[in-house]
């Protein structure tokens, strides 16, 4: 697997992502609300809601706001239809980008999705453009606390299903086939484990080093356009971009 993002990285995106917290569980609500469209209200019988469910709890959403999006999707009439599309393009620097939309509007999305790429330099492809050079996983990553062995955390997630395990700074990274991740994310819960991230993840075989500062800029201002869009569940790309310095 490709260290493509560090975790610390990670956390200062994360961060960021905190100061918006009520726009990342609109998103999850969006994704629970196709959940139980497809599979029901009862997460005993719908794995994909259970999935949703363990991603929602990595992202700190309250159980409340959970069984209240539940029920909201299950109740009649709630009158919006949200659906899943995949749009894929490239960043300027021919940095590959994928995101991943639930939307009630295609077309208002689509006008606002091309907007930003090309506000920024980069241009929309057609489907499977840039997917093909992206593995689908799922990624659940647990933070290393002391006395956390590296080869017994190896073993736990071998036994579980899972396919790799990697260190990146003080977490570890567990990679699984998409189709094991419900069968995976259960058995670790089962030994005890809890998540700082529980999600299916498109991770680029290779990535494209960027260093010249206008470049980068115009990649992070359409990342940051497209993390703020409340139509795009998730973004993924091929960037490796300078580490920012971290404050003390």
């Amino acid at each position: 697997m490709s260290g493509h993002s560090k975790w610390h990285n990670i956390q200062a995106k994360k961060g960021k992502a905190d100061a918006a917290r009520g726009k990342i569980f609109t998103k999850i609500g969006r994704e629970i609300a196709i959940a139980v469209r497809e599979g029901g209200a009862n997460p005993e019988s719908n794995g994909k809601l259970r999935d949703v469910i363990a991603k929602a709890k990595a992202n700190n959403m309250p159980n409340d706001n959970i069984q209240r999006s539940i029920k909201k999707a299950a109740g009649e009439g709630s009158g919006t239809s949200y659906e899943e599309i995949v749009y894929e393009g490239y960043a300027p620097g021919g940095v590959a980008i994928i995101c991943n939309i639930v939307t009630d509007n295609r077309n208002r999305t689509s006008a606002d999705v091309r907007h930003i790429f090309d506000k920024n330099g980069g241009s929309l492809g057609t489907p499977g453009s840039v997917s093909y050079m992206f593995d689908n996983k799922g990624e659940f990553v647990v933070e290393r606390g002391p006395g956390m062995d590296e080869d017994e955390m190896m073993m736990m997630a071998l036994e579980a299903g899972a396919e790799d395990v990697k260190v990146q700074d003080d977490v570890f990274v567990i990679y699984c086939a998409p189709n094991d991740f419900s069968a995976v994310r259960e058995a670790l819960e089962n030994q005890g484990l809890s998540f700082l991230s529980a999600d299916k993840k498109m991770i680029p075989q290779n990535t494209v080093a960027v260093d010249d500062p206008d470049t980068v800029a115009k990649i992070e201002k359409l990342l940051d356009m497209l993390d703020e869009n409340d139509d795009v569940a998730d973004v993924y790309h091929n960037a490796e971009l300078p580490e920012e310095e971290e404050e003390e």
